[in-house]
């Protein structure tokens, strides 16, 4: 690293031996901000550093010569935060020359060059501070003496006023700004013209109106726009948090816009900033006006021949279709792909006909149809026309399919397998992310939560192939919503609510909530406070989430809304729910709550004692469960099946199937579950032994049952369902009766009793009840 950052100081353009100024976004006007730069650079040359601050400072050069005029205040800060010594070392210089005379800043920049022009100097005058240092010099020295008088009195300005008030800017460092002409390096004196454009641009960059970090806060230069909006850009993309706010980033953008309507970049990036806040009119607006300009710039038509022009216009299709698709509006997004796909077949460009055919399959599955025939032609095309991005795109698009299809989990593993090695050759490391958050997800919906938890993981603790721009690393992702929300899921199932709080706070500040992937996480927080308070048996609370969840999602709201229902025992508005919600689930292909509602109508038909009326809905989930590999409510399914057969009076039955699903429930089940099958283990095994019959069940079988319990009463604990503690401290109770252990029966009653008493609900009867 010590490498690439000390690179500043050496020559880094031996190409072909020529360089500009200008490609470093040297403003071509001294100003009171670069001569405390120059201070720096001379402090940085002439004292003893340690490396690790050195290093920090090498870091700072570049985006302090590129970046825009900072504040005194805010640019010793920033030193002060690498090395306090250099930053004071720098006030200090500055005090000598504001407390001084005008000689004693012509003194400063006639020792200036002194210590770069040394032989064993570091900094060479074709690197980027030594190409810094001589063009400021010959800018100074290009000066009258007037001139360097204003000069004089803008940097006792800047001095004494480090900290400048909005109202103070039209005084502060913009009173140099009208005769910057003058001190223009490319410019001749008395230019009426420059003048008049430095005027205008001084006018519509009015510090008065930003922070001190803002763009404008002094007079900009082309190079420097582009310097901020390459920042924003990127901040958007990889860490939102530390971009500027939205509104802040709209005014900042609408002053650029003001100056120059024609500032392609800027239409860019306030289409993203606008996307920040879901704003459809203006984020399209901002992209047709980005092509618009990029057209009338004639920058296609230069670098791509006399296809230029078309080139444009068919990615603002394909552009627009995709900005249609992230708002939900799909026959507006299927009219400009079908444009797009007109022009690019028109100018017979495979590559833009890749992309349309990845959208268009993308837009077929938002639409709920079957795409696998348009996925599969898309990935052939791509690998065909050696497109490795979109061929990948297209492998993870088919292996969702699949997982939702019931394929087999190893079929799936070996094509993202096959996908990762692509990937790694070629360094996707977004496509890396994408498939680790994938496989994630396969894993959790096969019920394979070690795996899962194994695999997400193994994301959050990958060093990004991205290369680190600005301090920032890529982890404000989809992939990384997605993993965390899993994680946050799986610390809920197993009671951990502590850890869930942490990691929701870490996503809400990571995903703020105007962001795009906040839902995600909103979505979460929802759902795990809706079980928290269903396990508790506070429905009056969970009734009120469900309004908020069919907002994010309506059909895991509908399911949520007759589990409220069943529960306040509303049997008949839970039912309807239940049947609509099975028939669209049904028509959408959304599988794993078509077996849910299975699961929860059989419920129903234990409320009323109807046992074997639920058995052919038990089996019709287990099919279907099996039938796409779907352990988690296969094993969810064989309980039901057990409470039901042990219902139906056979016990010997039920414990053979609950043996087959009992070993996965313990290894990769929630902690609700686990107690429920040690609930029903336990009643089944005293069913079979003759437990409550004439006959006296055996001790041992008795002693079993006792382990088993008191392990299903830690579960519930956790989790603090006191109304299936209240069970379990019941049945309890009896068995330690029937064993003679007096004390034992006892407490049991006794916790017994004071839930009950808590409670105050009658506990509901046991064939209700898994």
């Amino acid at each position: 690293m010590a490498s690439v950052h000390e690179s500043l100081y050496f020559n880094p353009m031996m190409t072909n031996g020529v360089v500009h100024a200008n490609v470093f976004g040297i403003k071509d006007w001294v100003t009171p901000y670069k001569i405390s730069v120059l201070a720096l650079l001379y402090d940085m040359t002439v004292s003893k550093i340690s490396l690790p601050e050195r290093r920090q400072l090498n870091k700072l050069i570049l985006p302090l010569q590129q970046g825009p005029d900072q504040s005194l205040g805010h640019f010793l800060n920033t030193v002060d935060e690498c090395c306090p010594q250099t930053a004071y070392a720098v006030k200090l210089r500055l005090r000598e020359m504001a407390e001084g005379e005008l000689k004693d800043m012509e003194l400063f920049f006639s020792t200036l060059q002194t210590p770069f022009t040394a032989f064993e100097s570091e900094a060479y005058k074709t690197s980027v501070v030594g190409l810094f240092m001589r063009h400021m010099l010959l800018a100074y020295n290009k000066l009258s003496f007037s001139q360097v008088y204003k000069l004089y009195q803008s940097l006792l300005q800047y001095y004494y006023n480090p900290f400048p008030k909005p109202a103070d800017g039209p005084a502060g460092l913009p009173a140099l700004a009208a005769d910057d002409s003058d001190m223009d390096l490319t410019s001749t004196e008395d230019t009426v013209g420059d003048r008049t454009d430095k005027e205008e641009l001084d006018s519509s960059l009015d510090e008065s109106e930003l922070q001190s970090d803002s763009p404008s806060s002094g007079p900009l230069s082309q190079k420097q726009a582009e310097y901020f909006l390459a920042r924003q850009a990127y901040l958007l993309k990889n860490d939102e948090n530390k971009a500027l706010k939205p509104a802040e980033l709209q005014k900042e953008l609408n002053n650029m816009l003001k100056f120059n309507p024609d500032f392609a970049e800027a239409h860019y990036l306030n289409y993203l900033n606008s996307l920040r806040v879901q704003d459809i009119f203006l984020s399209a607006h901002s992209l047709l006006h980005y092509f618009d300009r990029l057209i009338l710039s004639g920058n296609e038509g230069k670098s791509n021949g006399d296809d230029g022009y078309g080139r444009s216009l068919r990615y603002a299709a394909l552009n627009l279709a995709s900005l249609h698709c992230r708002f939900g509006h799909y026959h507006q997004a299927d009219l400009a792909l079908q444009e797009a796909i007109r022009i690019a077949q028109e100018s017979n460009d495979h590559v833009c006909l890749q992309h349309c055919l990845s959208w268009l399959y993308t837009l077929e599955q938002m639409r709920g149809s079957d795409s696998t025939v348009l996925t599969e032609d898309s990935v052939k095309m791509a690998a065909h026309f050696c497109l490795p991005y979109l061929a990948s795109l297209g492998v993870q698009s088919r292996v969702q399919q699949g997982a939702t299809q019931g394929k087999v989990a190893h079929k799936l593993m070996d094509a993202l397998k096959d996908t990762d090695i692509l990937h790694w050759k070629h360094s996707l490391s977004e496509l890396i992310e994408i498939s680790l958050a994938q496989t994630t997800s396969i894993w959790r919906m096969y019920g394979k939560s070690t795996m899962a938890l194994q695999q997400a993981q193994l994301l959050l603790h990958m060093s990004s192939l991205e290369p680190v721009n600005f301090g920032v690393h890529q982890n404000n992702t989809e992939a990384f919503a997605v993993v965390l929300c899993h994680l946050a899921e799986l610390h809920a199932e197993q009671g951990l609510y502590s850890a869930v709080s942490e990691l929701l706070q870490h996503l809400k500040e990571q995903f703020p909530p105007h962001s795009q992937n906040a839902k995600l996480w909103m979505l979460c927080e929802l759902k795990i406070q809706f079980e928290r308070h269903m396990n508790e048996g506070k429905y009056h609370l969970a009734e009120p989430l469900i309004t908020a969840i069919c907002a994010l999602n309506k059909t895991e709201g509908l399911f949520r809304k007759a589990l409220v229902l069943k529960a306040l025992s509303r049997t008949s508005e839970a039912y309807g729910v239940l049947q609509w919600l099975q028939g669209h689930c049904e028509k959408t292909a959304k599988v794993e709550l078509v077996i849910r509602v299975l699961l929860v109508t059989a419920q129903l038909h234990w409320g009323s004692s109807g046992f074997s009326t639920a058995l052919p809905l038990l089996l019709q989930a287990l099919a279907l469960a099996q039938q796409h590999h779907l352990q988690a409510l296969a094993s969810e399914t064989v309980l039901h099946l057990t409470f039901t057969q042990l219902m139906l009076g056979v016990p010997e039955q039920a414990l053979n199937i609950l043996h087959e699903a009992i070993e996965a429930v313990l290894a990769h089940g929630s902690v609700m579950d686990k107690g429920r099958a040690l609930v029903l283990m336990a009643r089944c095994q005293l069913a079979a032994a003759g437990f409550g019959s004439d006959a006296p069940a055996r001790p041992g079988v008795v002693q079993q049952a006792v382990d088993s319990l008191t392990e299903a009463a830690a579960y519930f604990s956790r989790l603090n369902c006191k109304e299936r503690l209240r069970g379990v401290h019941y049945l309890q109770a009896k068995l330690h009766r029937q064993l003679g252990q007096t004390s034992q029966c006892n407490r049991s009653a006794m916790l017994f009793r004071l839930l009950d008493q808590e409670l105050q609900t009658p506990a509901p009867p046991l064939s209700m009840q898994l």
